[in-house]
């Protein structure tokens, strides 16, 4: 069974989303071979040449990929795909944006969010906001699908593996849709869906300034990321990047804390496979507390101060 993985990358390698992903397709069969789409991608594809488990690398370079946008890569893909019986990506924004789109073009339907393949063909998804994991198994010609990272274990670069280096030659598809800018706010802090260590605030910090100056501090002296629930989001007090839940970033680091969050289904769904959970809240009913590890009922702007001061002596 041909696998394609779809790679993502920053620039110069891949991101350990597509390792995770590598990993899952190779559950399922082989040759695994990986597609690269971008502009001056040289260093990403040396990268991606000595990948335990990638038997060939397909490299879609031309200007046209320089922003990746998913009007311009689903077509690319399709047409790619269709020599394969399954197409994999990781479960990223990226991926959710330019996988449905493909999956359309095949005319097959497609299956999001793995977290365990049984077969080629029969995977487990979760549903109702991950409370329940549903068994399914598809009878597509070709498998189209997203798998959540943190349930696969990433490849390896080796020094005795070498893939093949194929280049795809570019069609004349049409361009719909047309870059114009992007407006990006540099941060020292790790990305919130790699992050081995993550911060969250919810609605009871009161006001942006409040969400930075109680959650800034603590981020900062344990390297992590900050997360907001969607309520923090809808009230301005942090950006839409920072959204932890169904609707924004699955996360799954070392360590969560849980600052002020009620702990809705929708956020839980986003958090839960993280390795150690700490929730503070003032309610001791909270649903927080019913996926937390270490749970303390108390007010987070007593609770947050005095952690800064432990960590400071440290």
């Amino acid at each position: 069974m041909s696998i394609l993985v779809l790679a993502e990358h920053d620039g110069q390698k891949i991101k350990i989303s597509t390792l995770q992903a590598i990993g899952a397709a190779k559950q399922m069969g082989s040759p695994v071979h990986l597609l690269i789409v971008g502009n001056q991608i040289r260093e990403v594809v040396a990268d991606a040449q000595s990948l335990e488990n990638v038997d060939k690398v397909l490299v879609a370079e031309a200007s046209r990929f320089n922003h990746l946008l998913a009007e311009d890569v689903a077509p690319l893909v399709a047409m790619i795909a269709t020599d394969y019986q399954a197409l994999v990506a990781a479960h990223t924004s990226f991926a959710r944006d330019v996988l449905p789109r493909t999956a359309a073009l095949l005319d097959v339907a497609m299956i999001s969010d793995v977290l365990e393949i049984h077969s080629p063909k029969t995977f487990s998804r979760p549903i109702y906001a991950g409370n329940l994991v549903a068994m399914v198994q598809s009878e597509e010609s070709i498998q189209v699908l997203t798998i959540r990272g943190n349930r696969f274990s990433p490849v390896n670069n080796s020094d005795s593996h070498i893939a093949v280096i194929e280049a795809i030659d570019i069609p004349d598809l049409p361009i719909n849709t047309i870059w114009i800018s992007e407006d990006k706010q540099a941060s020292d802090r790790p990305a919130l869906s790699t992050a081995k260590v993550v911060v969250s605030g919810g609605r009871s910090l009161g006001s942006k300034e409040q969400f930075e100056s109680t959650l800034g501090p603590l981020a900062a002296n344990l390297g992590a990321a900050i997360g907001a629930t969607r309520a923090a989001v809808d009230s301005g007090y942090a950006s839409n990047e920072s959204q932890v839940g169904q609707t924004g970033t699955q996360v799954a680091p070392d360590l969560y804390i849980a600052l002020g969050i009620s702990g809705s289904i929708q956020h839980t769904a986003g958090m839960k496979d993280s390795k150690v959970i700490v929730a503070v809240n003032l309610d001791p009913d909270a649903l927080i507390f019913q996926v937390a590890d270490y749970g303390l009922v108390a007010d987070l702007f007593d609770v947050v101060p005095q952690l800064n001061n432990a960590l400071a002596k440290n």
